[in-house]
């Protein structure tokens, strides 16, 4: 673990050198790249997903619910109405695994599935009272987490974290997330 930690720092020295992110930022990563691969973030990033969803599995257990239950929770939680069709496209997942999750998830009261207005054939999901419940313990526990770090990190950490963030997401998708984002913002502050 001290290893970890010093080839953190050293990478955070690194990446603190250059500010601006333009060509010697480019310089930077490539010089990194040079140099084999980024293990201490590579490894930080392993352990740090490993916690984050640590706290709420002990929770979803409760419910014989993992990861994906988790997921689709959330989603729908923040995106209310989304139809089936958003939600495989945002999971990246199966049609069949999605539906094995989901039934659990209508079965025990979590979620409902509505008939679209103007297309009887599209299923929109949404969360109950109980679901919505579950969403927002779920993301307590992460946010609590998250704040805990922010709070080891100093000013402007909730913005470094996002910006980093948001450019390990791939290019082609990147608008999209941003939007659904902005989208799940403008609805749950209505």
């Amino acid at each position: 673990m001290a290893d970890i930690n010093n080839s953190a720092k050293d990478s955070a020295g690194k990446a603190a050198s250059t500010s601006d992110g333009g060509a010697e930022g480019s310089a930077q990563a490539a010089a990194v790249r040079a140099e084999g691969p980024i293990w201490d973030i590579i490894e930080l990033l392993f352990f740090a997903y490993r916690d984050f969803v640590g706290d709420p599995d002990e929770v979803l257990a409760k419910y014989a619910f993992g990861r994906a239950h988790h997921r689709v929770l959330h989603f729908v939680n923040r995106n209310p109405g989304m139809k089936v069709a958003d939600l495989l496209d945002i999971l990246n997942i199966t049609k069949q695994s999605l539906g094995r999750v989901l039934k659990q998830l209508v079965d025990q009261g979590f979620v409902e599935q509505k008939e679209g207005e103007q297309d009887r054939r599209q299923r929109l999901l949404y969360v109950t009272a109980k679901g919505e419940n579950l969403a927002l313990k779920l993301a307590q526990l992460q946010t609590e987490r998250i704040e805990r770090a922010f709070g080891q990190l100093g000013p402007g950490s909730h913005d470094t974290a996002r910006r980093f963030l948001t450019a390990m997401i791939d290019d082609d998708n990147r608008e999209g997330v941003l939007r659904l984002m902005a989208r799940a913002d403008r609805v749950k502050k209505a």
